[in-house]
């Protein structure tokens, strides 16, 4: 008897602000090479074999722009729901992951990084089927150091332990639903990615996959000059 491939739903981000941008556009929504920053990502999951489906959470006032100019526009075709986000991040992962129709796995990915790719995608399919939680990311190739409160080094840490993470983070439903719930349930403080909320939660570990480097987050101006070097380079 052959087994039905694991239902996979992307949640996509898209209620960042962008204030560092300096623009009145939102960060996910300007254009590089012409394309809103969004609608890579969006195709990268619609072209994947291991994506059935697509949740895109955004800001309130932006539901009917979302679809119209960028799902519609653009064809996607995998869209299953566009919700408003909430106030904090984990507020609208929360709201994507009740959006969710049944799905056994989901990648939750920020559309601030346009360079995602089949091959991430790939990896972290076959590892979170064996861990249950797993987060791309790539090792660090600087030295870290943590500060004191005076701003003085009081620590160098490992470098060869240490992990720039990225997105998508990737968990089997039920282990992150029931994280995020528990979590919420318990009170959210200094929540900065899903990870955090399994691992508080205590489901953890959480497994860390390669990312790669070129699989950044558009955050300044110059992170827009570096995201069109990079597809220089695939093209």
């Amino acid at each position: 008897m052959i087994k039905e491939k694991n239902k996979c739903t992307a949640i996509v981000l898209a209620g960042g602000r962008g204030s560092r941008m300096h623009s009145d556009i939102e960060k996910q929504y300007m254009l590089l090479r012409g394309i809103p920053v969004i609608c890579y990502s969006l195709l990268c999951f619609e072209k994947s074999s291991i994506i059935d489906d697509i949740v895109i959470v955004c800001a309130e006032d932006a539901v009917l722009k979302c679809r119209r100019d960028y799902v519609e526009k653009m064809g996607i075709s995998k869209v299953s729901a566009i919700v408003p986000g909430g106030k904090e991040r984990y507020d609208s992962v929360y709201e994507g992951l009740k959006a969710c129709i049944s799905p056994d796995y989901v990648f939750i990915h920020d559309s601030a990084r346009p360079l995602i790719s089949e091959s991430i995608i790939e990896r972290g399919y076959e590892e979170v089927k064996k861990a249950g939680a797993c987060v791309v990311g790539v090792p660090s190739k600087d030295t870290i150091k943590l500060s004191g409160e005076d701003g003085t080094v009081k620590e160098t840490l490992p470098r060869d332990r240490l992990w720039i993470v990225q997105t998508p983070q990737i968990f089997r439903y039920d282990l992150i639903m029931s994280s995020y719930e528990k979590c919420i349930k318990d009170g959210m403080e200094g929540i900065t990615d899903d990870a955090m909320v399994v691992e508080r939660a205590g489901n953890g570990p959480v497994k860390l996959v390669m990312g790669a480097y070129t699989n950044i987050k558009i955050t300044t101006a110059s992170d827009m000059v570096l995201a069109d070097c990079f597809l220089n380079e695939e093209t």
